[in-house]
């Protein structure tokens, strides 16, 4: 059974937000928001079609410590390989090469929007798939309603600002815990001994459609709402169950200057997933929950979210080991977990931004014996070439454990999770 109370207290969240936001007189603007900039046009400027892509090489780095104790001791850990294949301690990659189109489909209707992105490099989407080339997005916005716009498709669901942000515009290479944990989601058929998924990663994206708009509702602020039926069940797949997914999601933005993804504002936002997966024959509850807020002024950057978890929670791999070496994934089907991040940022030259981030992610929390707590603080810096590129250089000071154990089994667990290496990456992001 879902647990009512939170699902009840979350969703109160997000409504006093829209509600508090859609209570003051609308005027229609096509304001700075991630639901509007990816898969929405402006009426006046959008032509038939746009071509637009990114290409992010990369390289990381970690020590590449070995286990030293549980069933895969003396191998290599799968959290000091770099993803997506865990073959290397030390890589060079092309993290995301992404080519899409947009616009405006049919001449005679200004108001109904295609977005199609194709996504060509080595990450989650793409790794283990036959193909080179995966659908990350495929979607068509219908503009005619007013304060009601309809998308349908594969798209990005209304969620978390890791989420939603564009890939061009994150400022860390990597995902926190919390997201890379409890949001990016895999999916499985049993909830243990899974040497892979059975699909690539959900990439915080969904099949289904979502009622939304942005509108202006006083000077400089601007309301966002979306509402959204989806599969739950991954990307470029059907459902796999007849139980659909329900996304609900609300903001609160003052916009201080500028226009699109870089604009300087301060935003507040809640959001909130519900719905079922299905592991070992039966069905199981999964819900995401969560609430921040970003700030971007001239030369000062801000953000923080928290968010929980309740129900299915991924639960990484037997003692810390690789699927190559046999070590398979778990998924734990009634258990909670809780994240944040705080991230503060200032340029401190017109082409160089410095960064500093600490995450935090309790895992499995109703258990001892499975409570796992990540943390991680990471330093960045950022140099602008233009506009549309730019290196990033990241250091993730990185610490695991797990306080809900005692004894032998503590000494055993704890040696696994001590072996969490730092990491070092570069990445290039060159956006056309």
């Amino acid at each position: 059974m879902l647990n009512i109370s939170k699902d009840l207290v979350a969703l109160a969240v997000v409504g006093l937000i829209a509600i508090f936001a859609l209570s003051m007189p609308f005027k229609q603007v096509n304001a700075a928001d991630w639901l509007m900039l990816q898969g929405t046009e402006p009426n006046a400027a959008a032509g038939r079609a746009t071509v637009w892509g990114l290409v992010q090489p990369e390289a990381q780095y970690t020590d590449g410590s070995v286990l030293q104790s549980g069933t895969f001791n003396g191998k290599p850990a799968l959290f000091n390989m770099i993803g997506p294949d865990a073959t290397s301690r030390a890589s060079f990659q092309l993290r995301r090469a992404r080519f899409g189109v947009r616009g405006q489909g049919f001449p005679l209707d200004g108001k109904t929007n295609y977005y199609i992105l194709a996504e060509l490099g080595n990450n989650s989407i793409t790794a283990g798939s036959e193909s080179a080339v995966k659908l990350a997005d495929a979607s068509v916005t219908f503009n005619q309603i007013p304060y009601a716009r309809v998308r349908i498709g594969q798209f990005k669901y209304p969620g978390s600002e890791e989420g939603l942000q564009s890939a061009a515009q994150r400022d860390f290479i990597n995902y926190t815990s919390g997201a890379e944990q409890l949001l990016l989601e895999r999916f499985f058929d049993k909830t243990e001994n899974n040497l892979d998924r059975n699909v690539p990663v959900g990439a915080f994206r969904d099949i289904g459609g979502q009622l939304f708009d942005t509108q202006k509702v006083a000077d400089n602020w601007f309301a966002s709402y979306a509402i959204m039926l989806g599969n739950g069940n991954g990307i470029n797949r059907a459902d796999n169950n007849a139980d659909k997914d329900l996304y609900f999601y609300a903001a609160a933005e003052q916009i201080y200057a500028g226009k699109g993804s870089q604009v300087d504002s301060m935003k507040w936002f809640a959001w909130h997933q519900v719905g079922k997966r299905n592991l070992d024959g039966r069905k199981h509850n999964r819900s995401r929950t969560g609430l921040g807020a970003t700030f971007r002024k001239t030369k000062y950057r801000a953000a923080f979210e928290y968010f929980f978890a309740d129900g299915v929670i991924y639960n990484g791999t037997i003692d810390g080991g690789r699927p190559a070496d046999g070590a398979g994934f778990s998924v734990l089907t009634a258990n909670k977990a809780s994240a944040f991040y705080v991230h503060a940022g200032f340029m401190l030259l017109p082409n160089v931004q410095l960064d500093l981030r600490y995450d935090d992610l309790k895992r499995s929390t109703e258990s001892a014996t499975d409570e796992r707590r990540f943390s991680t603080l990471t330093a960045g810096i950022q140099y602008f070439v233009n506009k549309k590129t730019r290196v990033v250089f990241n250091y993730e000071k990185r610490h695991a454990s797990a306080p809900g154990l005692t004894g032998e089994q503590a000494v055993r667990v704890n040696k696994i999770l001590d072996v969490l290496d730092d990491r070092m990456s570069m990445q290039v992001v060159a956006a056309f």
